[in-house]
Parts: C-alpha cells; sequence; structure tokens
C-alpha cells in the first residue's frame, strides 16, 4: 500500500490567492506573473523570460515551502516590487550587480512591507546555519537608515558604511553577514530588445493591477505615497507636442473650388481641375478657474507657444462663462505671455456649448479636470492637464487626455 502522507513538491501557485486575499493590487499583479518551480535558484527571483520576453518569478520549493504564511506573503510582494522599482530593467547598474547593489535595492523595498519579513523580532528558517533576516532600514546594522528612501540613496550610504570601515573600498565591506533576502543573478540577463519588449509589457500589467486596485478602491497595505509612485511610473510618457501636431493634421478639412486653370488629371481639357485647400480651425479653451493655479496657468501658456509654431487658433477664457470680450486668435508664430482673466468656478458645458454653437473643427481644453463631464462636442475634443490630475480626474472620459509638466 503506497504512503498517503508521502510529501508533495510545494507549489506557490496553489497559496497566492488565499495569501494575496486581502492585497488586491498584489493580487491582481500576482495573476499576470507566472511563477515557476525551480532548484536552480537557492531562494526566489524575478528575470525575464529570454524566450517569451515576460517577467517570471522562480523560486525554490524547498525554501519557500519552509516558510510561514506571513513571510511567503513578504517574499512575494516583495518581487514584485523589485518590477515595479524596475530593478530588472532600467535601473540595474551598467558594470552588473554586486552585493551592495542588491542589499540597496532590497532596503528600498522592504521597509513598504517590513511586518511581513524576517526581522530580529521573527526570524526566517536557517540558511547556511543562520536565521534569514532581511535587510530592513532602522533594524541590526541598518538601524541609523532612514526608511522610504530610492535604491540609489541606499547604494550611496552603504558605500559610506564600506568606507568608515578600517579594510572598506566602498564594494560592502562593512554589511556583516547582511544579504540579501532573494536571488538577483538573473536580474536583466537578455539583449536589450528583449528587455525592451518585456518592460512595456510589465508597464501594461501594473497600470491593469493598478485599474483594478482603482476600481475597489482598495490598495491593500499600498501607501498613498507609494500608490502615486506607481501611478506615476505606468503614465505613459508621450511626446505631447507630436500629439498636437496630429491633433491638428485630424482636424483638418479641405476646402475644393473648380478651377479651369488647374487641368483635371482624370478627365484632362474635359472637366475643370479642383484647387485645394487644407486647413483646420481649432479653439483652445484655457480653464482660468480659481483652482488652476498661476504655475499651471504659465504652463498652459508655455505650451499654447509651442502649438502656435504650427497652427493658428481661437483661445477661449473660461471658468462658469466664456469671457466673450477675451476671446482673441492667436495667430500662427505669434509668442505670448502669460495672462490671467477670470478667477471664478469651473463649467466646461460653457466653452463646449461656445465651440458647438461656432464652425470650429477641433477643440483642445486646458484645465485641472476638476468639474462635472460636459456635454458632449460636435467637433474633436482632447484634454490637457498636469500630470497629477491626468492620474486623478475628476470625470471620466474616453476622449484623449495628454499630460502635461507644470
Amino acid at each position: 500500500m503506497s504512503d498517503d502522507k508521502t510529501t508533495k513538491p510545494f507549489d506557490l501557485n496553489m497559496h497566492t490567492a488565499r495569501l494575496l486575499m486581502r492585497e488586491p493590487f498584489f493580487a491582481a499583479l500576482s495573476r499576470r506573473i507566472d511563477k515557476i518551480s525551480s532548484t536552480a535558484v537557492p531562494t526566489a527571483g524575478v528575470r525575464v523570460n529570454p524566450d517569451s520576453a515576460q517577467f517570471e518569478m522562480l523560486y525554490n520549493p524547498e525554501f519557500m515551502g519552509s516558510l510561514s504564511d506571513k513571510h511567503l506573503q513578504g517574499i512575494l510582494m516583495h518581487e514584485f516590487y523589485h518590477l515595479i522599482f524596475e530593478h530588472v530593467t532600467g535601473r540595474k547598474p551598467v558594470d552588473g550587480l554586486k552585493k551592495i547593489d542588491n542589499i540597496a535595492m532590497d532596503l528600498s523595498i522592504n521597509c513598504h512591507i517590513a511586518d511581513y519579513l524576517p526581522s530580529d523580532a521573527n526570524p526566517g528558517p536557517n540558511i547556511n546555519g543562520e536565521p534569514m533576516k532581511a535587510c530592513i532600514p532602522g533594524e541590526g546594522i541598518f538601524k541609523d537608515l532612514p526608511s522610504f528612501k530610492s535604491y540609489e540613496w541606499y547604494l550611496e550610504e552603504l558605500k559610506k558604511m564600506g568606507e568608515d570601515n578600517e579594510n572598506g573600498d566602498g564594494e560592502g565591506d562593512g554589511l556583516g553577514n547582511a544579504d540579501s533576502l532573494d536571488y538577483h543573478d538573473d536580474f536583466g540577463e537578455t539583449d536589450g530588445t528583449t528587455q525592451e519588449i518585456a518592460k512595456e509589457r510589465l508597464k501594461e500589467t501594473i497600470k491593469k493591477a493598478a485599474e483594478e486596485a482603482e476600481k475597489s478602491r482598495n490598495w491593500g497595505t499600498v501607501s498613498s505615497s507609494m500608490r502615486s509612485e506607481i501611478m506615476e511610473r505606468i503614465a505613459t510618457k508621450i511626446d505631447w507636442r507630436k500629439v498636437l501636431r496630429y491633433f491638428v493634421k485630424t482636424s483638418q478639412r479641405a476646402d475644393k473650388r473648380s478651377t479651369p486653370r488647374r487641368i483635371n488629371k482624370r478627365y484632362p481639357r474635359v472637366h475643370p481641375g479642383k484647387r485645394v485647400r487644407r486647413h483646420a480651425k481649432i479653439a483652445v479653451s484655457i480653464d482660468q478657474s480659481g483652482s488652476v493655479d498661476d504655475r499651471m496657468l504659465a504652463a498652459f501658456f508655455s505650451e499654447l507657444n509651442s502649438l502656435a509654431e504650427i497652427a493658428e487658433f481661437t483661445v477661449i477664457p473660461f471658468d462658469t462663462e466664456v469671457a466673450d470680450d477675451k476671446v482673441y486668435t492667436w495667430k500662427k508664430g505669434q509668442s505670448k505671455k502669460t495672462e490671467r482673466v477670470l478667477t471664478g468656478g469651473t463649467c466646461f458645458n460653457a466653452p463646449t456649448k461656445y465651440v458647438n454653437e461656432r464652425d470650429f473643427d477641433g477643440h483642445i481644453v486646458l484645465t485641472d479636470m476638476m468639474a462635472p463631464k460636459p456635454i458632449p462636442s460636435k467637433c474633436q475634443r482632447m484634454w490637457m492637464t498636469t500630470q497629477a490630475y491626468a492620474n486623478r480626474p475628476y470625470f471620466q472620459t474616453n476622449e484623449r487626455v495628454i499630460a502635461i509638466d507644470s
């Protein structure tokens, strides 16, 4: 008779849903990251799969099976933070990872999840005869280091710690028995093209996880400052001047008129030719309500000076109403200074009605978006705001929203 008590290999996939039940953001991220059992790694680590150009998590089943549920959850979140912080891609040192880099990366992560990690008060299983402990700012040899700093900041501080050591050379001396919680050797071990593909896929993965957390209004243990950082990292960096050019181009319409002086290519000397003149009538509504501060307004005018390099447009100042006597045409090539003419509330219906009642081909609204969703626009409409307001819009829209730097 077979032994029913035979221990089955630890399968991390069987535990992640339960472990991350109260962590909607990490749970959504986890579902999109493959987790592969491998005895080739001593603990756990993330990497880019060189064949699929997808990020994946490798874990040693014996090591992971020896952890408590709390520490297991901490390891999962630790690995996902490596991805979020781009330690696997953009921030990896060009000369390769060293022990000091690994520890600095871990310090930047572990302060966010310290309660879930092996520590002096609650150590993990023995590794090489020593109880496993995470590198946490404020604990052990890192007791003088503050929390919530970047990998680069901790790296410089660790170098100083090494230099303070009698035999220090800046490469990790003075760190005692401290070592990274996980396995970093496979970070970025792929060609540049594969890395870029994986990086874009990862950004989309994190974006979807963030959207799920936002929709449920539950980020679990992710702090508000970390949420902002995550939203900033996944924000698509767009050369919005190219977007403006495209917007103007797609708003162009053609005026056609007959002219006997132009040869008709299809029916020469039978029908008159056509002369085509393409132009775009663009309306730019500038939110001048009290919630738009002077710095943001200056940023708007700075970008309009760039827009004037490629097109002529009509400027429509508004708050709750359009200031009809302040509407003017900004000629192509002109440069203007920042001008505030209103300071009231905000209503997007006012500029939309103004544009709808006139002959415009495109409508750009420069605003903080802090008002209810307006009535539909008869011409294509685009919104421009700062990154902070783009991340937290007052209303949802399927129209293009472009973030600029304030």
